[in-house]
């Protein structure tokens, strides 16, 4: 395996501050060697904002959150995702009645998925924010499918109740237009180009 670490000369400790197991799955199979302290703020924030907006401030208030607690010369990863359809945000279900009614609104229907990504470089005092968009469409659902993946448990801890990494997710999509890792909660090609940066 290519240690991204030895390839940027990356001599600063990273820390996620995200406890998200996707994210922690996407950076070590890059290779990247991290600590995980999730940070510990309110995510309520306006709605009002835009999506992009709206990940972007959300994945910037997380770095900030972690990299206070910190403040030596780590470089800090703040990342956050959520899904919009019709101009509304498709937050993680409360329960299952409600993951059942957000599957149902992405039936047959496209939506997009964005990503936000905060880096802040605590040596340099660095911060850098991007956000990735991707469209996703959904063939129709039977009720049945939809019951069936919600008794698996795996939408409840998921931005619009689907992860398209799932084994019967990933039956729901028909297409995508953007990248795929971006859906998953980390697009990687973005974040690869933003941990160079930081380092510069």
């Amino acid at each position: 395996m290519i240690k991204i670490s030895k390839l940027l000369k990356i001599n600063q400790k990273i820390v996620l501050a995200s406890k998200s197991p996707r994210r922690i799955t996407l950076l070590k199979n890059l290779g990247l060697e991290f600590d995980v302290i999730p940070s510990k703020i309110d995510e309520n924030i306006s709605e009002k904002l835009q999506p992009n907006e709206y990940v972007i401030k959300l994945s910037r208030l997380k770095a900030e959150n972690v990299s206070s607690m910190l403040g030596g010369d780590e470089i800090v990863i703040g990342a956050d995702t959520t899904v919009y359809l019709d101009g509304n945000y498709l937050h993680k279900p409360k329960d299952c009645n409600e993951a059942f009614e957000i599957l149902k609104k992405l039936s047959g229907r496209t939506h997009q998925v964005y990503t936000g990504i905060t880096l802040i470089n605590n040596y340099s005092q660095k911060i850098i924010n991007e956000f990735s968009k991707t469209d996703v469409t959904f063939r129709e659902l039977s009720d049945d499918e939809i019951y069936a993946y919600i008794e698996s448990g795996s939408p409840m801890d998921k931005a619009g109740a689907y992860g398209i990494q799932d084994d019967f997710g990933a039956v729901f999509v028909r297409h995508i237009n953007g990248c795929y890792y971006n859906i998953v909660g980390l697009p990687i090609e973005l974040f690869y180009r933003m941990l160079k940066e930081s380092l510069q």
